[in-house]
């Protein structure tokens, strides 16, 4: 007895483990030996090349395409019609398949509408994409990403704020509370 919902039209092929409490909706496709972790929303239209890897409560948004090669996280959102790429070099008539290039996607990023991932850059903890960004190197944790190609215009809190660090290179998240240091360009909770 599976432990996890898949709407009728969806396809689900031999070798996924799909873990309990995730939902597939309309129209999508999960293809061999992929593993989703439990809790996923999985929208309409989706499509997930073999071996990819969701963790836990990782919520996909409609018409998203994800490719061999990426991994994410915990707690990661992919926003509508956003999508990875796995190959820097594509060529009708060239097959490629053994140069895939991986992805990362840390715990707790949030990936906008329409954004592009190229494939080989890791987007790190908690980071955040602006809709419709064109992501062409690797992003920090804690990053606000946006623009095409996607520059850095800031730093997000773990529930989705903007910070304003001090002089001391400290913020505060003005929703919870918690406190966040800035130190060679790199953010960490305190």
């Amino acid at each position: 007895m599976k432990e996890y919902f898949a709407h009728e039209s969806a396809y689900i092929d031999e070798g996924c483990e799909i873990g309990a409490g995730t939902k597939i909706w309309h129209f999508s496709h999960i293809m061999p030996n992929c593993k989703i972790g439990e809790g996923c929303n999985i929208g309409q239209n989706v499509v997930i090349s073999p071996q990819v890897i969701l963790g836990n409560n990782v919520k996909v948004q409609n018409n998203v395409s994800i490719y061999t090669g990426v991994t994410c996280g915990d707690d990661v959102f992919l926003g509508p019609s956003m999508v990875f790429t796995n190959v820097i070099n594509p060529r009708s008539a060239v097959n490629r398949k053994s140069e895939y290039a991986k992805t990362n996607v840390g715990n707790g990023a949030s990936i906008g509408a329409n954004a592009t991932i190229v494939c080989g850059h890791d987007i790190g903890p908690f980071a955040f994409i602006g809709a419709g960004s064109v992501i062409t190197k690797n992003v920090p944790a804690y990053a606000l990403m946006v623009g095409n190609p996607a520059r850095q215009m800031g730093w997000m809190s773990e529930f989705g704020s903007r910070l304003e660090f001090d002089e001391q290179g400290q913020a505060e998240c003005k929703e919870t509370g918690d406190r966040y240091l800035l130190n060679n360009n790199k953010v960490t909770k305190l």
